[in-house]
């Protein structure tokens, strides 16, 4: 009897159960699935805020509202760095093709997939644009050579009245692009918007009913 318990034991090994508490008609399996494994990009939120990004730790602080104060502006810097990595995501690494890469798994529980345009950009390491792939780190690293300085000069040599005239470094057309993907795409972002905080309200009422 006890090896047959075993054995019973071994059919159900490695299932979990997720469990919410919205009606069916509001979030179906796939869509209950879905939300509990988003559950990954909240830690890799955190992970960004406290160690690879934002470094929110150590903290120098010892009043309750400079600690605050701290929190809330690495919170502000990371809700800023999210939303560039989604408006730069065709010069990163990142996935760009959503829908695509959702169509090639076989199910909500199979492995998650990369779009064949994730794949180019990974194998190629070049845009569509035939551009570099850059890290996000890597990307703000070349936005930041990038400045304008204003350089002041004599007139000539015999003369003491100093001109000033503005000039800027030489951009990288990487420097050139980025300013169009954060600015032009803030009208059309609505819609990615909307469905991201549906996603974290889903993911939010998981977390709270658990």
């Amino acid at each position: 009897m006890r090896a047959l318990g075993v054995r019973s034991l071994d059919v159900s090994d490695g299932i979990y159960v997720v469990r919410t508490s919205f009606p069916k008609k509001a979030l179906d399996n796939a869509a209950t699935v879905g939300a509990y494994k988003s559950l990954a990009q909240v830690e890799r939120a955190f992970r960004s805020l406290k160690t690879v990004d934002i470094h929110l730790r150590p903290i120098f602080h010892w009043t309750a509202p400079r600690v605050r104060a701290h929190v809330f502006l690495c919170v502000l810097a990371y809700h800023v760095e999210h939303h560039m990595r989604a408006r730069l995501a065709p010069m990163l690494y990142d996935e760009t093709d959503h829908e695509a890469a959702a169509a090639m798994r076989a199910s909500i529980v199979a492995k998650a997939e990369r779009s064949d345009a994730a794949k180019r950009k990974q194998t190629t390491g070049r845009t569509d644009d035939g551009l570099p792939v850059h890290s996000f780190q890597s990307l703000l690293a070349d936005l930041a050579t990038y400045c304008r300085i204003q350089a002041t000069t004599a007139v000539n040599e015999t003369s003491a009245r100093l001109v000033a005239s503005p000039h800027s470094t030489r951009c990288s057309p990487q420097i050139h692009r980025s300013p169009g993907l954060l600015i032009g795409s803030a009208g059309g972002s609505g819609a990615s918007s909307g469905s991201a905080s549906r996603s974290r309200s889903t993911t939010s009422s998981l977390s709270s009913s658990s």
